[in-house]
């Protein structure tokens, strides 16, 4: 999910493991070469506190931290499918954080060219449907499970733009992983994990794939948050035919609509708005490869708060599954070209 990245340069070689593995850190790149902000930096005068507070804090301590933010504001979501339905919280949750970077960086529209805006929708198409169907992944499989398949499309990306026979070898451990986690991995290992389920989260590796090449484009063109304020605000409307009713059914029928706003309204600071204020800071001070490995670790990241939040104990298939994706977004990381 977003608080993952990767790179997407321009030029004529494509990029490899070490910056594709970080989708949004790529276009924090492309913004610091253009306006001195990453992609996910604040606007001038809105983040430079943030950042001098976070200063003292090492960059790799700042990444596990936002990794934690996003699981915990997926196992956080949780709870709400049950009132607002997945579709509901979700599209709740991506409004209230495209309302928050809306009112932080007042993006600009004119002026911009139609690629431009083109891109940002595409993104924000991308991230809608990334977020919605890892959302109905995590209501039908356990966190873990969820996240190690969609984490398929960023490794899938890079594997794909490296163009080295060697990473073969990583793709085949990745796609072993699979296999353990869909035909060995049912619930604690002693039944079949949910074929809805599993199509939710597959689908949600593609869309991630999709994220992770318009998220560098639209990183380059707009300065801050901008293009993601705009992206959110497309994602937005495009998320509300499927959970528009869902959300207002869900809030209609609760005897606190203000109290499960306010829930959503703090899911939604949880993940996305903090984990990208937490990158913005650690990408300005470590390198693409360092920052790589470490979110490689997202997946178990993610399994080890789906056990301690929700209480999702997983078989040994899981846990080999998890680790051999793992061990192949890593290896395809350290022995990319550099």
């Amino acid at each position: 999910m977003p608080g993952t990245s990767l790179t997407v340069e321009s030029s004529s070689e494509l990029p490899s493991i070490a910056s594709i593995s970080k989708a949004d850190a790529d276009t924090s790149r492309a913004q610091t070469r253009t306006v001195g902000k990453l992609r996910r930096g604040m606007p001038r005068g809105t983040g430079g506190g943030l950042r001098s507070r976070l200063g003292s804090v090492p960059a790799p301590v700042l990444c596990l931290v936002s990794m934690l933010a996003v699981q915990l504001g997926v196992a956080a979501s949780k709870p709400l499918f049950g009132v607002l339905g997945v579709a509901g919280a979700t599209f709740l949750r991506i409004s209230f954080a495209a309302v928050v970077l809306l009112a932080v960086t007042r993006p600009r529209l004119r002026g911009r060219s139609p690629r431009d805006l083109a891109m940002a929708g595409l993104l924000g198409l991308a991230s809608a449907g990334m977020t919605l169907l890892f959302a109905g992944a995590v209501d039908r499989l356990p966190m873990g499970t969820a996240a190690t398949i969609e984490f398929l499309g960023p490794l899938a990306v890079a594997l794909v733009f490296a163009r080295r026979a060697g990473h073969v070898l990583w793709a085949l451990l990745a796609a072993a992983g699979v296999l353990l986690l869909t035909l060995l991995g049912g619930d604690g290992g002693s039944g079949g994990l949910d074929p809805t389920g599993l199509a939710y989260a597959f689908g949600a590796a593609a869309c991630y794939a999709g994220y992770i090449l318009f998220t560098d484009k639209v990183g380059a063109a707009f300065k801050g948050f901008e293009g993601l304020a705009v992206s959110f605000t497309i994602g937005t409307v495009a998320l509300a035919p499927f959970g528009a009713a869902e959300a207002l059914h869900g809030l209609s029928g609760s005897a606190s609509p203000v109290l499960l706003l306010l829930a959503v309204a703090g899911v939604a600071l949880l993940f996305p708005v903090l984990p990208y204020a937490l990158e913005m800071t650690a990408l300005r001070r470590m390198s693409q490869r360092v920052f790589s490995v470490v979110v490689s670790l997202d997946p178990a990241v993610s399994a080890l708060v789906g056990l301690l939040v929700l209480g999702q104990v997983l078989g040994l298939p899981q846990v080999l599954g998890i680790c051999c994706v793992v061990a192949a977004s890593v290896g395809a990381t350290l022995t990319a070209r550099r």
